[in-house]
């Protein structure tokens, strides 16, 4: 992976010059070690659709693939009017989209309403391994990571951003009291469950079965939607592999074929206008062999976002602002396959 890795999972536009008058005005901010501009965005209340408007007022501030650098001083952009978050919903009326808010932690519990674009759209998101089983483990300084720990945290941030759009999202295996978390180093734990509340079995073969049997019933409670399945899994190969992102789905589903290669597509486009003269290597292809991809009922895209063994990609999933970006990017995906979906 070339240097510069950051600045594929954060957007890149031209530097704009503003006014010193205009910036006094603004409000300024200093950042904190392990700060990214979505962390900064948010622990000081601003509006996280607004960062390429920071971007645009700090530009000769920023590190190299616009990095934040600790102790320095930005500005935030302006308010736009009407701008604020909705108040998360309660009571008797609350649907199962909304008691996944709870999820997202107190510092994401509201949803902001960006669009309906996914409106009549759902989405079951299972993230790999979890509670006996965390996955691939490696050792990172003086601790060691977790495979299921940022999978989870990729996931949680992906529900949000579908939900943000109008789609009801279920979150097969959840945490309750890990929500989205903007620190690097994410703390293994074991207390995951299967949806709604099960606890995960010790066995592989029954682990499996439990999620894909949450997801088959909940499946046919909805049948007649157009309804996905997204699996994120974080690879485990030898230290000295990179990979790209890539995904896998059931040779005979015409429908996770065109999932699988809408996200993927969105990833090499991104590529492209991110970093202009690198290769994509990352590819869609079948591997119904997968237990969750052979025996579930919706169509399937099963997504491994980097190697947790190598050092190159750890900075894909350690970077809070890169987990944003992958949700993102494959949220982007999964809203170009349903807007193109065949009636």
């Amino acid at each position: 992976m070339p240097r510069g890795l950051l600045r594929l999972f954060t957007a890149m536009i031209l530097v704009q010059t503003f006014p010193v008058c205009a910036q006094d005005s603004l409000q300024q901010v200093v950042a904190a070690p392990g700060d990214g501009i979505y962390s900064l965005l948010r622990r000081h209340g601003a509006d996280l659709s607004r960062m390429d408007d920071f971007r645009k007022l700090n530009g000769p501030r920023l590190g190299e693939g616009d990095q934040l650098i600790a102790g320095s001083t930005y500005v935030l952009p302006s308010p736009v009017p009407g701008d604020s978050l909705p108040e998360t919903k309660t009571g008797p009326e609350a649907t199962a989209t909304e008691t996944l808010y709870e999820l997202f932690g107190p510092d994401y519990a509201r949803v902001p309403e960006r669009s309906k674009r996914l409106e009549g759209a759902v989405y079951y998101l299972i993230s790999g391994h979890g509670g006996p089983d965390p996955g691939a483990v490696t050792r990172y300084g003086k601790g060691r990571i977790s495979e299921d720990e940022y999978a989870y945290d990729i996931t949680l941030r992906l529900a949000h951003y579908l939900i943000s759009h109008g789609a009801l999202v279920y979150v097969i295996i959840r945490d309750p009291d890990d929500g989205i978390r903007d620190q690097r180093i994410l703390e293994m734990d074991r207390d995951e469950v299967t949806y709604p509340d099960l606890e995960i079995p010790l066995g592989q073969k029954e682990r499996l079965e439990q999620r894909v049997e949450a997801v088959n019933k909940l499946y046919r409670q909805h049948r007649g939607r157009y309804q996905r399945l997204v699996v994120t899994h974080v690879d485990s190969r030898s230290k000295g592999q990179n990979i790209d992102v890539f995904f896998y789905h059931h040779e005979k589903s015409k429908s996770g074929r065109r999932l699988a290669e809408h996200i993927h597509a969105t990833f090499r486009e991104n590529y492209a206008r991110f970093q202009p003269g690198r290769t994509y290597t990352g590819t869609f292809e079948d591997r119904s062999s997968l237990y969750v991809v052979k025996n579930t009922l919706p169509a399937t895209a099963f997504i491994e976002v980097g190697n947790i063994s190598n050092t190159r990609d750890q900075r894909r999933i350690l970077e809070p602002d890169n987990r944003q970006a992958l949700a993102k990017w494959i949220g982007e995906g999964l809203m170009l396959d349903f807007e193109s979906r065949e009636d």
